[in-house]
C-alpha cells in the first residue's frame, strides 16, 4: 500500500466515524501553486471540509472548486471568507507581505490558522503575529511541514541522542541553474484588471505592473519576499535549528549577487548566509546558476557535521557517516603519530546509520496534524513562535545581503545592536489604508 492509498482509507475511516459536526470546515485563502497543494492535503482527510475559497483569479476558484467535496461559498475579499459563519478554520498560502495582516484577521475573526510559510515579510510582522495569536488563544500552525515528517523526526531524535559529538557546522542547500535567462525580462505593462493589481499589492508599495512580480514570480522581489533566503532558506533553518537545539544567532552576514542569470530580479542568483549561534555556526548556499551536486558532491538538501560524524538530509532519506579522528593533538607530529592517524579509533566511532521513509517535505502529515491539535486545542508541530523564530533568523540573512553588513543580533529585543540602517529594515510602513491590527 503507497502513501496515498494509506491516507485515503486514513480519511474514508475518519468520514464514517465522525458526524458532520466533529468535520473541521476550512477556507481557504490563496489557491495558487502552494494554495493548491496546501488544498490538496486537506482534501486527503474526510474530517476536513472546503466550505469556501478565496482567491483573485477565477480559474484558481474554478479549479478548487471542482476538486472540492460539495459546494464550496467563493469570495474573491478575503474578510468576507473571515465573515462566513461556517468557516472554522482558514489556510493561507497568499504571497508572503499578505500573511500578517490575513492572519491576524483570521484570528481576530475567531478562525484558527494554517498559514504557509515563510511566515511574515518582515521581524516586525513575526512578532506581532506571535501575540495575536495568543491574545485570540488561536492554533497556529506555520507551513513549514518538515516538522510533521516521521523520517525527519528520527533524524532529531537521533541528533539530540549526541551520537554526533560536538556540532559545529549545519548546512542548506537550494541548488538549480536558472541560467541564463531566468524569469526572463518581462517589460511593465498595463495591468489584466487595475482593480486586480491593485488588490493583489494591497500594502505594499504602488508600483506599476508587471507579470513577473505577480503570481509565484513575486518571490524574486524584495517588496514581497525575501527571496530564496527566506522561501527555500527557512526550510533548512527550522530543521537545522530544531535539530541542533538552536533558537536565534549571535550575528549573521550574507554575500552575494546578480552574478550569471539576466533577468529583472532583484534577488541573487548566488549567495551564502552565515549565522554564528556562539558554539556552531549554520549556513544557507543558494546556487541558482549552476546545478552541480553540492554537500561535498553528495548531493544532501542538508548536512550537519559534528566531531563524531556528519549526518546527510536528502529527500527521502538520511544518514550518518562517521569521522575520522585521533586522540593526539595535531602539530606535533612523529613518524609513529601519523601512522596512528591511519586508522579509526574504534572508542570513538559514529554509529553507521540510515534511514528511509515518506519524505522531508510531505504536506499531508502536516495537515494531519493541525487537525488534530485544533480538535484537541493543544500546539501543533510548528507552532506560531517556532515559525515565528525560524522565519526572523532568515530574514536577518537577507537584510545582511541588503545591507552588505555583518550585523550583530540581540534576540530579545529583536533588533540588531550595530546597525541602525539594517533595524529600518526590521518593519516597513504598509500603503494606506492597510494597517496592522
Amino acid at each position: 500500500m503507497n502513501r496515498r492509498q494509506a491516507l485515503a482509507l486514513t480519511a474514508l475511516s475518519y468520514s464514517r466515524i465522525l458526524g458532520a459536526n466533529d468535520r473541521l470546515r476550512m477556507g481557504f485563502i490563496g489557491l495558487g501553486n502552494r494554495g493548491d497543494q496546501v488544498h490538496d492535503g486537506f482534501l486527503e482527510f474526510g474530517d476536513a471540509q472546503t466550505v469556501a475559497i478565496c482567491d483573485l483569479r477565477d480559474d484558481y476558484l474554478d479549479f478548487a472548486a471542482k476538486k472540492s467535496r460539495g459546494t464550496p461559498a467563493r469570495y474573491k475579499d478575503y474578510r468576507k471568507l473571515l465573515d462566513d459563519k461556517n468557516v472554522d478554520a482558514v489556510a493561507i498560502a497568499t504571497p508572503d507581505h499578505w500573511h500578517a495582516i490575513m492572519m491576524i484577521d483570521a484570528c481576530r475573526a475567531g478562525k484558527d490558522v494554517y498559514v504557509e510559510k515563510p511566515l511574515s515579510l518582515t521581524v516586525a510582522e513575526g512578532r506581532r503575529m506571535v501575540q495575536v495569536a495568543g491574545e485570540t488563544k488561536r492554533i497556529v500552525q506555520v507551513g513549514i511541514q518538515r516538522r510533521s515528517s516521521k523520517m525527519l523526526q528520527e533524524a532529531v531524535a537521533y541528533l539530540k541522542s549526541g551520537e554526533l559529538g560536538h556540532i559545529t557546522v549545519a548546512r542548506g542547500f537550494h541548488v538549480q541553474n536558472e541560467a541564463p535567462n531566468g524569469i526572463g525580462m518581462a517589460p511593465d505593462s498595463p495591468p489584466p484588471s487595475a482593480e486586480l493589481w491593485e488588490q493583489w499589492l494591497g500594502p505594499a508599495p504602488k508600483v506599476p505592473f508587471n507579470r513577473n512580480r505577480a503570481f509565484y514570480n513575486f518571490r524574486w522581489f524584495y517588496d514581497y519576499s525575501g527571496g530564496q533566503i527566506t522561501n527555500f532558506g527557512v526550510h533548512y533553518m527550522d530543521m537545522l535549528r530544531w535539530a541542533c537545539q538552536k533558537r536565534s544567532p549571535r550575528s549573521v552576514v550574507a554575500m552575494g549577487g546578480r552574478f550569471a542569470v539576466k533577468d529583472n530580479r532583484e534577488i541573487p542568483d548566488t549567495c551564502e548566509v552565515l549565522w554564528d549561534f556562539g558554539d556552531m555556526m549554520m549556513v544557507f548556499v543558494q546556487y541558482n546558476a549552476n546545478a552541480a551536486p553540492a554537500s561535498a558532491a553528495r548531493g544532501a538538501e542538508m548536512e550537519i557535521r559534528g566531531t563524531k560524524g556528519t549526518m546527510y538530509i536528502y529527500g527521502n532519506k538520511w544518514e550518518v557517516v562517521p569521522e575520522r579522528y585521533t586522540d593526539m593533538l595535531f602539530g606535533q607530529r612523529t613518524p609513529l603519530d601519523r601512522e596512528a592517524e591511519r586508522g579509526y579509533n574504534p572508542s570513538k566511532k559514529a554509529t553507521i546509520t540510515a534511514r528511509s521513509m515518506e519524505g522531508a517535505s510531505s504536506t499531508p502529515p502536516h495537515v494531519r496534524n493541525f487537525l488534530d491539535a485544533v480538535k484537541a486545542r493543544i500546539a501543533p508541530n510548528c507552532p506560531i513562535e517556532e515559525g515565528h523564530i525560524s522565519t526572523a533568523n532568515t530574514i536577518l540573512g537577507h537584510i545582511s545581503l541588503r545591507t552588505r553588513a555583518l550585523l550583530d543580533w540581540d534576540a530579545n529585543a529583536e533588533r540588531f545592536t550595530n546597525n541602525e540602517a539594517a533595524n529600518k529594515l526590521l518593519s516597513y510602513k504598509y500603503r494606506a489604508p492597510y494597517k496592522l491590527g
